[in-house]
């Protein structure tokens, strides 16, 4: 049985994609960080600043960058992504925030001084009373500016500043690195934990070789996202949205050795479902890694394996209250 996604929220946020795109701004209080994964740390810094401005009477804002600093740093390979921006701006509004400034990191910003990332995008240009941010947050030049800078430069120009302690779970300090890792070994019930959600990619839906389909067990592909954190090749249980429906699904992250050699891909099986999704978006969110992806002696013997993962992901939906 599908299951009809609820809508969250009713208000619209502003989001900024460039400073040039601020004109007249109220003022506000402003989430300071990366939050590249929005996860329960960062939430928990956006939550107080939007129950700060309401209390003020002022505008709550996230500020952030639409890429990981890293892509501009070029030392090693860039940080994968957890979140589409996307995904992240609709997180973001769900938490009543007014404005998101969400831009691209570049080497302006790089160079930029402390003092002058203060002065000219956070007083002049957000109109800044009251800050927020994560006990490790750095901005300015070679990352020179920390929570003790910021407080400094709050005395000066008249904001006041509010650093978030480290947010733990079982003794683990929240961050996206940890939730990185979690995610690229599989460890996906491990990493809604710490996400306060399940982790989903989305995409539009691909024609693969079709031979899920030619052995009952039809597929909706997508490609995989080389900016994208991505978990390792296995059979998963999820949840698939398509049209605003959340439908019971099964998924294979993989090349497919069985059938020859193809690119690593996402194979998502809809349970109940028989509508054609070619060209249209969906999101699979990973509940659970079942097991690694595995090469067969035949088809036959793969067909038997897809019988046997569907059998235990249909008993895990059942358990969770899904009729199937």
């Amino acid at each position: 049985m599908a299951v009809r996604r609820r809508q969250e929220y009713t208000g619209k946020m502003k989001v900024f994609e460039s400073l040039e795109q601020i004109g007249k701004i109220d003022e506000t209080v402003v989430a300071l960080g990366n939050f590249d994964g929005v996860h329960l740390g960062h939430q928990k810094i956006i939550e107080r600043t939007v129950r700060s401005a309401a209390a003020m009477g002022l505008k709550s804002a996230v500020f952030t960058f639409s890429n990981h600093p890293s892509s501009v740093l070029g030392k090693g390979e860039p940080v994968k992504n957890i979140l589409y921006n996307e995904e992240k701006e609709r997180i973001i509004q769900e938490m009543g925030v007014d404005y998101l400034i969400n831009i691209p990191f570049t080497r302006e910003i790089l160079s930029m001084p402390p003092e002058q990332f203060v002065k000219e995008i956070l007083v002049d240009r957000l109109r800044i009373r009251e800050a927020y941010c994560g006990f490790n947050y750095t901005f300015g030049y070679k990352a020179t500016g920390t929570p003790e800078v910021l407080m400094h430069e709050g005395l000066q120009h008249g904001f006041g500043i509010h650093v978030q302690e480290p947010f733990t779970i079982d003794n683990i300090v929240v961050s996206s690195t940890w939730i990185r890792k979690l995610i690229s070994e599989g460890r996906m019930e491990e990493a809604a934990r710490f996400m306060g959600r399940m982790y989903a990619v989305g995409g539009d839906v691909i024609l693969g070789n079709q031979l899920g389909r030619t052995i009952g067990f039809p597929t909706m592909n997508q490609t995989i996202d080389e900016t994208m954190v991505t978990p390792p090749n296995g059979v998963y249980i999820t949840y698939c949205t398509y049209e605003g429906v959340r439908y019971p699904s099964i998924t294979n992250v993989g090349n497919k050795p069985t059938v020859g050699e193809f690119g690593k891909n996402i194979e998502t099986h809809v349970f109940n479902f028989d509508q054609d999704a070619y060209g249209k978006h969906i999101n699979v969110e990973f509940i659970r890694r079942t097991r690694p992806e595995q090469k067969f002696g035949s088809v036959e013997e793969l067909q038997k394996q897809i019988q046997s993962d569907c059998i235990a992901a249909r008993a895990w939906h059942r358990k969770k209250g899904v009729v199937l």
